[in-house]
């Protein structure tokens, strides 16, 4: 491999580390090195050049490096299949139940859109226009509160919500602090939380919720996890069935 090569390959290396601080909080060296499959001690060599090249990088101590915040990269450019990629979602996502959803998407592609280059936007204009989504295809949306359970989630708010019950014909205000959002088969959005009202984990439809409210209350980042909480519903359906005695 001749210098310019090896000049091309570490301006490549370079820019991907500047789009990985951009996306990352935080991000060691090491993660680094294993990402672009060279030594640490290159990492620290190119953060330095990043460095003395004028972009602001924070070092933490034994956490790892960031880029000091209200510091703005030059937008990222998109290759042709990366924008097909992106547009191709678009048309999932469009077809999804959740209102709110499909609102901040449709904003965040709109950014996207307006960065890449006019040989690509007709492309890809193209493409949307090819592509069918079979699942909701008359775009019926059922709920509108997944924006803001999600906001619920990473900032842990306890969230009020009016919930209506098939079985009863009847709604119940509960308090819950959500910890996962899951697409079932029918389309629909569940968030699982916890139920102050049932002392509980729960899962709950978000088009059976009537109203919702974000409170200023906070809750500790929960230990469950999506997986766990699948497990242990299993589990409580299969003890079910072992428990389950037909009449006679």
């Amino acid at each position: 491999m001749n210098d310019n090569d090896n000049d091309l390959k570490r301006l490549s290396r370079l820019t991907a580390i500047l789009i990985q601080l951009q996306s990352k909080r935080l991000i060691t060296a090491t993660m680094l090195a294993d990402k672009f499959e060279v030594s640490v001690r290159t990492i620290y060599r190119d953060i330095k050049a990043l460095e003395q090249a004028g972009v602001p990088i924070l070092t933490e101590d034994g956490k790892g490096y960031s880029i000091m915040e209200g510091y703005r990269l030059p937008p990222v450019m998109f290759t042709e299949t990366e924008a097909n990629a992106l547009i191709t979602a678009e048309q999932f996502i469009l077809k999804d139940k959740d209102a709110s959803f499909v609102k901040e998407y449709t904003a965040a592609i709109n950014k996207i859109r307006s960065v890449l280059p006019h040989h690509t936007k007709d492309k890809i204009d193209l493409l949307s226009s090819r592509i069918i989504y079979k699942n909701n295809y008359e775009e019926v949306k059922t709920s509108k509160y997944l924006s803001q359970l999600q906001l619920a989630l990473t900032n842990f708010n306890v969230t009020r919500i009016s919930y209506y019950s098939p079985e009863t014909d009847e709604s119940t205000e509960r308090k819950i602090q959500p910890f996962g959002l899951y697409n079932s088969a029918q389309e629909n959005w569940l968030v699982m939380a916890w139920c102050d009202l049932r002392k509980d984990y729960r899962a709950f439809r978000l088009d059976r919720i009537k109203s919702l409210e974000l409170l200023p209350e906070k809750f500790e980042l929960h230990k469950m996890t999506l997986q766990k909480y699948f497990e242990q519903a299993r589990e409580r359906e299969e003890e079910k069935a072992r428990n389950f005695k037909p009449l006679t």
